[in-house]
């Protein structure tokens, strides 16, 4: 055993210095040019806005926040893209996806790539909140459960009041 492998051994496990004190905030990058590039946030209470130049924005959302993120692109004939992600914030120790435009990452809990995905979890959104429910307080599972059934192409499911007092029940229970 040599020297450095026997002061290992014998250390105390100490916190990770980056971690201490400190939540870990999650940067999503956001952009407008016209009839070109629309990045916006469609749901989400970022605890900050910073504005880079007249094209450019980025929110920072805390840990556990839920938002949900649209990209449209188009040439000069048409859209070439349509794109739907409602994403959660974790901390640095949670498994989380990479993601362009968000760093480090953050849990992907529904993704809608094409027109007709995207306007049907924009119908979901719109339902939600009709009902007077927040959707950045609905239910993870449920967003999962969307994506899930659109990328099969099975019907999707509804978000219900008792859907809602399960989810908030279930959560003070944990």
């Amino acid at each position: 055993m040599n020297v450095a492998t026997q002061a290992a051994a014998n250390a105390s496990p100490q916190p990770l210095p980056a971690l201490a004190g400190q939540a870990a905030l999650t940067r999503v990058s956001l952009a407008f040019v016209a009839r070109r590039l629309n990045l916006y946030l469609r749901f989400g209470a970022p605890v900050r806005v910073m504005a880079w130049d007249r094209w450019r924005r980025v929110a920072v959302f805390v840990p556990a926040s839920i938002f949900c993120r649209i990209r449209w692109e188009a040439n000069d004939y048409s859209t070439t893209r349509w794109q739907l992600m409602v994403m959660q914030a974790c901390t640095p120790l949670d498994a989380m996806q990479r993601i362009p435009g968000v760093q480090p990452g953050a849990r992907l809990l529904l993704h809608a790539e094409s027109e007709c995905q995207v306007r049907a979890a924009l119908e979901r959104i719109d339902a939600i909140e009709a009902q007077g429910t927040a959707a950045t307080d609905v239910s993870p599972a449920y967003w999962r459960t969307l994506g899930n059934r659109l990328a099969a192409h099975q019907p999707l499911p509804d978000y219900t009041a008792a859907r809602h007092a399960a989810w908030l029940a279930g959560r003070v229970l944990q």
